[in-house]
């Protein structure tokens, strides 16, 4: 088999359909050549990995000092100028909750996960009478469902025009051999090929520019089911006087937290994933770990950046398939890189519906109890 051959085995309404969506055929099919000839690099980091020095990972100034003052008043600023956004990873295959999209399910009783987003911005842009935009990266799965559920909303308060969504691209899975795989009905099995199509797809959609065109210089990346992370001026501040590209939240460990963390590759402290660490590698040597809550220079991410490709199997009807996917905490390797400590207050993620219960304490001490309002959760799904 070979990539090609994989193309060609699509018919033209799937190919239009990934077309569509930003599916760079000739680029997949060299990568697939290329694991089906054993040259694609494995998971495991390649060099020396180590724990990161502690001084690499910086704390918030405490307020109430010169200079942590002034840091919280540089992050008001740029909030108040209208120069930051928030943007949601609100993509993937909706297939944790019950088929359901996650961001359209209630996280607080009449009160969804993009509901409580918004309500936030809503707030923010009340404060500092500017247009902070939120976007949306969607997925083809769950797209329609999202924008379905913002227009019954009327958009939670928010204009229309600035809540920006796109779509990410698509990629088929394949067959351990190298085939393309064909679900029980005879469909190609298309998936979003993880959250580091985010930088190709916001240039890729025109999002990019457009928020540079806004005079937004920053911009919070952050997972929508992640409703500890929001606009901060203190963490903007931090972001602002690092004078870096890009910013990552580290969180402290607890008993049983697994993942990526910053880790030193050569002695250059870099985010590596979970599954990368090379075997035996001492995880509790790094006593934090990735939020994947990330602040990026809106001006650093105007370019391609040669994100490593993952190979991950999978079982679709207990058939082993293969997909390939880029993760977004890798851009560290190739961007200054701020790694800021954070509390655990700022991570709150839901993965499956059974996490919901465990933080719904916190999201009602966030959020507050509220009964269905004006932009509370309609009944459409």
């Amino acid at each position: 088999m070979s990539g090609a051959a994989v193309l060609s085995a699509l018919s033209p309404d799937e190919r239009g359909f990934l077309d569509g969506i930003g599916f760079d055929g000739e680029a997949f099919a060299r990568l697939v050549d290329t694991w089906l000839a054993g040259a694609l690099p494995g998971n495991r980091v390649a060099g020396q990995v180590t724990a990161p020095d502690p001084s690499s990972l910086h704390g918030l100034v405490p307020p109430g000092s010169w200079q942590g003052d002034a840091i919280v008043d540089a992050g008001r600023q740029a909030l108040h100028a209208g120069r930051v956004a928030l943007v949601l990873l609100n993509g993937g295959m909706a297939t944790r909750f019950g088929g359901r999209v996650k961001g359209v399910v209630d996280a607080l009783p009449g009160r969804s996960f993009l509901a409580l987003q918004a309500e936030r911005i809503r707030r923010l842009r009340e404060q500092t009478g500017q247009a902070l935009p939120l976007v949306l990266m969607n997925s083809f799965a769950t797209d329609r469902a999202t924008r379905a559920h913002l227009e019954d909303n009327d958009w939670f308060g928010l204009p229309p025009q600035d809540v920006i969504t796109f779509v990410q691209s698509g990629q088929p899975r394949v067959t351990a051999t190298g085939e393309l795989y064909r679900d029980a009905a005879g469909h190609a099995s298309i998936y979003g090929p993880g959250h580091g199509d985010l930088l190709p797809s916001l240039r890729r959609s025109g999002v990019l520019s457009a928020l540079r065109d806004r005079g937004i210089d920053s911009i919070l990346m952050a997972n929508v089911d992640n409703l500890g992370a929001g606009l901060d001026a203190a963490l903007l501040g931090h972001f602002l006087a690092s004078g870096r590209s890009m910013m990552v939240e580290v969180a402290p460990k607890q008993p049983g937290d697994v993942g990526g963390a910053p880790a030193a590759v050569d002695g250059a402290v870099r985010i590596v994933e979970g599954f990368a660490f090379p075997d035996g590698f001492d995880h509790d040597s790094i006593p934090v770990f990735n939020t994947n809550t990330l602040w990026f220079q809106t001006a650093a991410l105007d370019r391609e950046f040669p994100l490593r490709w993952y190979v991950v199997d999978k079982e679709d009807d207990g058939n082993p398939v293969v997909q390939f996917e880029r993760l977004v905490g890798q851009v560290s390797w190739f961007l200054p890189t701020e790694y800021v400590r954070v509390s655990r207050a700022r991570f709150l993620p839901v993965k499956v519906p059974e996490d919901l219960d465990a933080i719904r304490p916190a999201l009602r001490a966030l959020f507050g109890v509220q009964l269905r309002g004006r932009y509370g959760l309609s009944s459409r799904r």
